[in-house]
């Protein structure tokens, strides 16, 4: 988040992204139909759950003590994001005296309710101690890795995933990074060398780069996000999601936000909605916005900036799911209804610990037999031949008018494999739009031929990665053939 109000001094206030496109309804809200549980959830974080996802909110640990504001909290939230606690000006006013007691107190309460904590945030230009800009070069990197270091290992076990990095992207045109005290002394390598140094600090923690304005895909922004993370990827830098924070003007989200989410996470991210707010809380957009997040298999969760709207930082908009008095809104019950619509699984959803995200493995199905939304999941497998044999085993993860969307794990046999390829036949009337995770190479009008990319082409004895990818048509059980040089 880029804001702040501490000390009786406001920090900058980023604009939120404007309206969107017309007929942004009809894009997301009418996209696909999906078959309805059998008993609906009444809560926003249950009724996520049952798609593998999340729904959180960002909390200050001084309105722990409202007994009407914790009512809504923990009946309806499932994950929390502390508002300023575990930011740089709060943990280490000081260099080298931190002060975890805020921070402390939040996760607190979330284990006690059986909430899950995003940490918020490592690295960021605001809310900067003036003796961090102050530091030279050399120290300025001592300080990072320390403070980086530090605090994840003060929260290790405890925290879901961390922002490591916030907006360190410039608003515009240019693509780049924004001038800051990290990038102007340290250079554009500073992103990454917090990703491997989080890395370092703790192993298990989902590690996010974490950002505003980066929602609609033609934006040069979001280009160059996106661009880093490819390269992230590409070189093995350990990145393992991005969020978006989506604060949004009475139009909701842009028409492309669905293919912005889906483009990031083809690259083999997770994709999270963290600061969600949308002025005067219109129903439809708060819908469209929903129903983006879980048509992207990795889109594992959403977070509101705020509960009721005099909690919120943009309270003259009104633009939470509850009013100032904490009655629920129009809004609040179309984000229930389209959560509870959605039968997607949210992959990469686990929880600290190996405990399952909502009850569920990977959404609930299992690769080889069970059935999601009415499609029957599953698929014949074929060894391939030297180097190591692999097997390739298909699920369907959605499925609605007129397309589908699918996915094949492959896993490596008693020997590692160096490299993979899955074929199979595509059935009368399907073609494949877009693939993640993988090279698409059809041989033919109905073959299809599906490689490995850069970064898990290596996959070791009796391990598996997997791919996937949307298409039109209707979904059927295709017999894959798995090949390894």
């Amino acid at each position: 988040m880029f804001w702040s109000l501490k000390g009786g001094r406001r920090r900058r206030i980023a604009a939120a992204s404007t309206a969107t496109a017309a007929g942004v309804a009809i894009t997301l809200v009418g996209m696909a139909t999906f078959a309805t549980h059998a008993a609906a959830a009444s809560s926003l974080g249950a009724a996520a759950a049952q798609s593998g996802r999340y729904f959180g909110t960002a909390v200050p640990a001084g309105k722990l003590g409202t007994s009407a504001y914790t009512a809504i909290l923990d009946r309806e939230f499932n994950m929390i994001t502390p508002e300023n606690e575990m930011k740089w000006d709060t943990t280490e006013p000081s260099r080298g005296n931190f002060n975890f007691g805020p921070g402390d107190q939040i996760v607190s309460h979330a284990q006690s309710h059986g909430q899950r904590m995003r940490g918020h945030t490592l690295v960021w230009h605001n809310q900067l101690p003036s003796w961090v800009s102050n530091l030279s070069a050399s120290d300025l990197q001592s300080a990072m890795d320390n403070h980086i270091t530090t605090e994840m290992n003060h929260y290790k076990g405890k925290i879901y995933a961390w922002d490591v990095v916030n907006e360190a992207f410039a608003d515009g045109g240019s693509g780049q990074q924004r001038s800051s005290p990290f990038h102007d002394k340290l250079g554009n390598g500073f992103i990454e060398h917090a990703f491997r140094t989080a890395r370092a600090a703790d192993s298990s923690a989902k590690l996010c780069y974490n950002d505003y304005n980066i929602e609609n895909w033609s934006d040069a922004k979001t280009q160059g996000v996106y661009n880093m993370v490819k390269d992230f990827k590409s070189r093995g830098v350990p990145i393992d999601c991005v969020g978006f924070q989506s604060h949004f003007g009475t139009g909701g989200p842009p028409s492309s936000f669905q293919t912005t989410l889906s483009n990031f996470a083809a690259l083999g991210v997770d994709v999270q909605i963290t600061e969600l707010d949308i002025a005067q809380a219109g129903s439809t957009q708060y819908a469209n916005t929903v129903n983006a997040c879980v048509h992207v298999s990795r889109c594992t969760g959403i977070t509101v900036w705020g509960i009721r709207d005099s909690d919120s930082w943009r309270s003259g908009d009104n633009p939470l799911l509850f009013d100032s008095n904490g009655n629920p809104k129009s809004a609040y019950t179309a984000v229930l209804n389209a959560l509870n619509a959605a039968t997607g699984t949210a992959t990469g959803g686990t929880t600290d610990g190996g405990t399952t995200n909502g009850g569920t493995t990977n959404g609930g199905t299992t690769d080889g037999g069970t059935t999601n939304g009415g499609t029957t999941n599953g698929g014949t497998t074929d060894g391939g031949t030297g180097g190591g044999a692999c097997t390739a085993t298909y699920t369907t993860v959605n499925s609605w008018s007129g397309g589908f969307q699918g996915e094949v794990k492959v896993t490596a046999g008693s020997s590692a494999i160096n490299g993979w390829t899955v074929t199979w036949t595509q059935s009368s009337g399907q073609s494949i739009t877009q693939v993640w995770n993988g090279t698409l190479a059809s041989t033919g009008s109905s073959t299809v031929k599906v490689s490995n990319v850069s970064y898990n082409g290596s996959v070791q004895p009796s391990a598996s990665t997997t791919f996937g990818f949307l298409a039109n048509g209707s979904p059927s059980t295709p017999t894959l053939t798995c090949t390894s040089p």
